[in-house]
């Protein structure tokens, strides 16, 4: 078990940092593109604009205490060691991806009929209805904060975040 987390977090570091040097590029050129400007409104017209722009490079470049968005809250999934009776499993991870200081909360993620041969904690991770499953029983992420989880199918469920409420 302690390889496990061991590796989990190794695995959020070297995706926090790919994401970093990703993002790096993106954000220097929109940066040089607004030296330019002094009008606040026009850089956020430049940024919402800009056409493959992440939730991330367009936090970067607005003050802290803005809005936050579904695009803060990231996830990840891998496949793990399958069960003893060979079903697959996989671990999701939910990161608060937010720049600036907010917290996110009522974290809702888009995940068809989810469901587990493995026990998934319903405070972590459960399924409303169809397509709507909550993260953390509604409660607040604080920025940085990433919360994981394992379940166990014959497959990975796409996940993605559907709605969020900011704090």
């Amino acid at each position: 078990m302690e390889y496990f987390y061991q590796f989990q977090q190794r695995l959020v570091l070297f995706i926090g940092i790919g994401l970093l040097l990703s993002l790096l590029p993106s954000f220097v050129m929109k940066c040089n593109a607004l030296e330019d400007s002094t009008d606040r409104s026009d850089a956020r017209n430049f940024i919402s604009n800009y056409k493959n722009c992440t939730g991330l490079s367009r936090k970067l470049l607005l003050s802290p205490g803005e809005g936050c968005s579904k695009d803060d809250i990231v996830v990840f999934q891998d496949s793990t060691v399958p069960l003893p009776n060979g079903v697959p499993a996989f671990t999701v991870e939910i990161l608060n991806a937010c720049a600036s200081d907010c917290s996110v909360a009522e974290i809702h993620v888009s995940c068809g009929w989810f469901s587990s041969v493995r026990l998934v904690n319903p405070r972590v991770f459960r399924r409303l209805s169809y397509d709507d499953c909550l993260v953390n029983d509604g409660q607040p992420l604080a920025p940085g904060q990433t919360l994981s989880f394992q379940y166990a199918n014959s497959f990975s469920y796409p996940l993605s975040v559907s709605s969020v409420s900011c704090f």
